[in-house]
């Protein structure tokens, strides 16, 4: 299997002896050894990951990277973030994601109202499986724990990633405080509750959700 680390906090090296990434189109910036790239059509696991980000959307230029070497890769100079799946699955925005285990499986999933409050539309990439994945994030991210106990709310501009068994509601941020202009600014939120990891970043992206 291919080993992830960061070299300060916006590019990855993946080491490979032989093994295979997928990688966001255009990314690397380097590399060592004997690599191949090939171009992946649609991002998903087969025609049917290709024809339901048609239907939906969620659009993923995506390329395979192959060899014996070190590759590195960045974007934008975006902070990267890494992630190690054992099992679970991952729900990520496409244009968060920069590189996956080859065996680690991607798709697509509804996430209704959260997906439209970010301006994002109503689908979502997921990453399933055994290996690791590398997210990007507007500034370093930080990952949160949601427990049954401590249900996690968050603004929809901060929202990068999730994994773990976690369910996802959308509630408004509108009280009488807001329309005396003493409220916190931020007209929605999305609550999660379950067992699991929210990360989020310490800078807000435009949201259709918005300020009041």
């Amino acid at each position: 299997m291919a080993m992830f680390r960061l070299q300060g906090s916006k590019v990855l090296a993946v080491e490979m002896t032989g093994d295979a990434v997928k990688a966001k189109n255009g990314s690397m910036v380097a590399y060592d050894g004997q690599m191949s790239f090939k171009k992946l059509t649609g991002g998903g696991d087969g025609l049917r990951g290709m024809v339901t980000r048609r239907l939906t959307g969620e659009q993923m230029a995506v390329m395979e990277v192959k060899g014996h070497g070190t590759c590195w890769f960045a974007d934008r100079a975006t902070e990267i973030n890494l992630v190690r799946l054992q099992g679970e699955k991952l729900y990520v925005e496409s244009s968060n994601l920069l590189v996956t285990d080859a065996a680690l499986r991607t798709g697509t999933t509804f996430t209704g109202l959260r997906g439209a409050s970010q301006g994002n539309g109503l689908f979502t990439t997921t990453v399933e499986g055994h290996g690791q994945a590398a997210i990007m994030s507007d500034g370093p991210a930080v990952a949160l724990r949601v427990s049954p106990q401590y249900p996690l709310t968050v603004d929809p501009g901060a929202y990068v990633a999730h994994q773990g068994n976690v369910r996802q509601s959308f509630q408004s941020g509108v009280t009488f405080r807001t329309f005396l202009g003493e409220g916190g600014g931020e007209a929605f939120q999305i609550r999660f509750e379950g067992d699991g990891l929210v990360y989020v970043q310490p800078s807000e992206r435009n949201t259709i959700a918005g300020d009041l």
